[in-house]
């Protein structure tokens, strides 16, 4: 089978629907920020407060180019920015079968409220720059995927169903 590779907003629930697709269909399950950090020795904060934004965003096209697209009946679940660049969308793409979480702010926000290790809204505002960051990557979301799944109100195992009956039709 494919790769299944997960994309999404933080807190639209990628982590958990992967885990879902683990269970439920025996895929092997990797997140993309849990080998980063495996990788770096440091969590993402680190990372970003060390060597910054940019160099954390190499190390995911790094990792996307030279392990994920090597492997097979796999979930895979991407940090919310790894669609920012245009090479990691093709990569994903010729990667596996790739599914936004469509989840909307609202929700994030409820998921996500007062989580610290979220680097990108530690900061005055983070609701407002939650709106920010989804108005900037929905398009490069949906130029990445191959179809979309709104997340809001339902619960991952059922995501996770559709999902794999989107993958497979038969």
């Amino acid at each position: 089978m494919n790769n299944i590779i997960l994309i999404g907003m933080m807190g639209s629930g990628k982590t958990s629907i992967a885990h879902e697709l683990e269970l439920m269909y025996g895929l092997d399950f990797v997140d993309t920020d849990d080998l980063i950090v495996k990788k770096q020795g440091m969590t993402i904060n680190e990372i970003f407060a060390s060597q910054g934004e940019e160099a954390f965003r190499d190390m995911e096209t790094a990792l996307i180019r030279d392990d994920l697209t090597k492997l097979t009946d796999t979930v895979i679940s991407c940090g919310g920015g790894t669609p920012l660049r245009a090479e990691n969308r093709e990569l994903l793409k010729q990667a596996g079968t790739v599914v936004w979480l469509h989840t909307s702010v609202d929700e994030i926000f409820k998921r996500i409220k007062g989580d610290k290790s979220r680097p990108l809204l530690n900061c005055e505002d983070p609701e407002s720059r939650l709106r920010d960051l989804m108005d900037e990557r929905s398009p490069l979301y949906r130029d990445c995927a191959h179809f979309s799944v709104f997340t809001d109100g339902k619960d991952p195992e059922e995501i996770a169903r559709e999902i794999y009956r989107f993958v497979n039709p038969d």
